[in-house]
């Protein structure tokens, strides 16, 4: 248990507590890993974690992918054609492997597994 907690990254409040292995802020709701506010401001990414495509480049929240593969979607008589291009998509924690949220034309608002997308 640190001693000394240090104050919130995003909103500078200096009554941040410990949860667990994390910091928690309890005026915005920030949550961090303690010591590693100095690897932190090099790059945000989504907690830490790294999403990377299907060739191995890394995927970040906005970037354009293209499906690589058809895929079936439930309920669609017709799939996801392999090279359809998704622009402007979310990297989230999902259900499944799929961690990409992201709004296709003609099909709406979906999620996909970044090993079936590939960076444009």
């Amino acid at each position: 248990m640190l001693e000394n907690l240090p104050p919130c990254p995003k909103c500078s409040c200096e009554y941040t507590y410990e949860m667990n292995a994390l910091v928690v802020c309890p005026e915005c709701g920030h949550e961090w890993v303690a010591g590693a506010e100095a690897s932190a401001e090099g790059g945000d990414d989504a907690g830490g974690r790294v999403v990377k495509d299907a060739v191995g480049n890394v995927l970040r929240d906005g970037d354009a992918v293209v499906v690589v593969k058809a895929l079936k979607v439930k309920g669609s008589p017709s799939g996801i054609k392999a090279g359809t291009k998704v622009r402007g998509i979310r990297l989230v924690d999902g259900v499944d492997g799929h961690d990409i949220d992201c709004k296709i034309d003609g099909f709406g608002a979906m999620q996909l597994k970044s090993s079936v997308v590939k960076k444009a």
